[in-house]
């Protein structure tokens, strides 16, 4: 199992040890380093500083909304960046929710999300295949366009730049079984968002028989500390935050997976909590145990652990969510 230390998108601002993070991880032996964007900073931007300060980690975005970008658009980032870099990119793509597609990207959420994520993954390939011209007839993403309101003028085109990797990764970040299911036909890794190593049983139906090289890559909040409670209080701020306050009461899909894990009442409980403004109860109600179990938190010994239940199951990749170089040690030795 590779670490990959994982920085996230910035809050406020940029945080200024983002790049000494991914530099002492490079020195300890980590594969990859991984940004993300919500509604503030993208993700390729900030990859480019650390690209331009290390020499072999290699560069994921976890993930790149789709929405955020034509596909065109998202395979010239990856290109370009993949040729900056020497060969270090990978692209991982997320769809996003409602919420966020419609009121931050200004644009619909699709009525159908496994198509728009299989159009969007074609063009993407077919740019960096660079076979021929970019043609696609898709519902969502159809190149060259020839809806009734174009010009008719558009022409099928090729990209200028040769890519450098022809089968350089895509990666897709997934959360309904249905959406597992495809990503493991049409993408080179699966970026879970919650993973617990003692329930793999949840996703098995959607995995199937994985292709060699297939990657499973996700996250999780890492902390070496003495007193467990308080470890876990920044993983439960984010699962309040994920869970309440990243998509609508009606349709939210990061509180569905929670409920599909096993948590199910706490995840309506804290849902409720956050959409009625009472932000720091929703904090408190997410459960310590489904915290604990898709975290690494404690005092070296039970770290190491937790992290033997990692290794046995089928993480290719753990993405570690680590604010503290004494952390990032800690888990390579374990590791190692």
């Amino acid at each position: 199992m590779r670490l990959g230390l994982a920085l996230g998108y910035w809050g406020r601002g940029p945080d200024p040890d983002h790049v000494a993070l991914a530099r002492e991880a490079e020195r300890l032996g980590y594969d990859s380093v991984w940004t993300a964007e919500a509604w503030g900073s993208d993700a390729f931007t900030t990859l480019t500083w650390i690209a331009a300060r290390t020499s072999r980690i290699r560069l994921g975005t976890a993930v790149a909304q789709m929405a955020a970008r034509a596909p065109t658009t998202t395979a010239m980032h990856a290109l370009t960046l993949d040729h900056l870099s020497g060969g270090r990119v990978l692209l991982g793509l997320g769809l996003s929710g409602p919420q966020v597609v419609e009121g931050w990207y200004g644009r619909p959420f699709p009525k159908s999300p496994l198509t728009a994520t299989r159009e969007y993954v074609e063009v993407v390939r077919q740019v960096l295949r660079r076979e021929g011209p970019v043609e696609v007839a898709g519902r969502f993403h159809a190149h060259p366009y020839r809806g009734a309101d174009g010009t008719g003028l558009g022409k099928a085109l090729k990209p200028i730049t040769h890519p450098l990797r022809a089968g350089l990764p895509v990666l897709l970040g997934a959360e309904g079984p249905r959406n597992i299911a495809q990503t493991t036909r049409i993408a080179d890794g699966w970026l879970p968002l919650y993973w617990s190593p003692t329930r793999t049983d949840v996703y098995r139906p959607s995995l199937g028989e994985l292709r060699e090289g297939f990657m499973i890559a996700p996250m999780a909040r890492a902390k070496v500390c003495d007193d467990v409670a308080e470890g876990l209080l920044p993983v439960k701020a984010m699962l309040g935050f994920y869970i309440g306050g990243m998509g609508h009461a009606a349709r939210n899909f990061h509180a569905d997976l929670m409920a599909r894990m096993g948590y199910e009442e706490e995840a309506r409980q804290v849902q409720e909590l956050f959409l009625a403004g009472r932000r720091e109860e929703a904090v408190l109600a997410v459960p310590d145990a489904f915290a604990d179990e898709i975290s690494l938190v404690g005092p070296r010994e039970r770290i190491a652990e937790r992290l033997a239940l990692w290794r046995a199951g089928p993480v290719t990749d753990l993405l570690v969510l680590a604010p503290d170089p004494h952390t990032l040690r800690v888990l390579a030795e374990l590791n190692s």
